[in-house]
């Protein structure tokens, strides 16, 4: 599927909440890392989220606060127009979440979608 993203599309956005916890991380590690967010096909649903902690490379859209990053490469970026990066605390765990109102439909893992 090659997705080409309009000139007035919106891009993503980063939850105060996930910027401060990219900031605890790198308090606990030492490292100041950013966070990565892609999709890659596969998952139960046709696509997934690839979440974690990377170097910017040159070609990568850069999500900045505070001295913390979130980096989306070109390709995973038409379809995360417009979706939210967060990070949730719950029973089952502390995670970076995406909300992605690109996704016609999502596995209840929450890595796995389909448009």
């Amino acid at each position: 599927m090659d997705l080409q993203l309009p000139a007035d599309a919106a891009l993503p956005r980063v939850t105060d909440r996930a910027f401060a916890r990219l900031a605890e991380i790198a308090e606990m590690t030492g490292e100041r890392k950013a966070l990565r967010v892609a999709v890659e096909g596969g998952g139960c649903s046709g696509f997934q989220y690839d979440i974690r902690l990377d170097d910017a490379a040159g070609d990568d859209l850069v999500l900045e606060k505070d001295g913390q990053q979130v980096l989306v490469d070109p390709v995973s970026l038409p379809f995360l127009q417009n979706a939210v990066v967060d990070f949730t605390e719950e029973l089952i765990g502390a995670r970076f979440v995406i909300e992605n109102p690109n996704a016609s439909s999502s596995c209840g893992c929450g890595t796995s979608f389909s448009i």
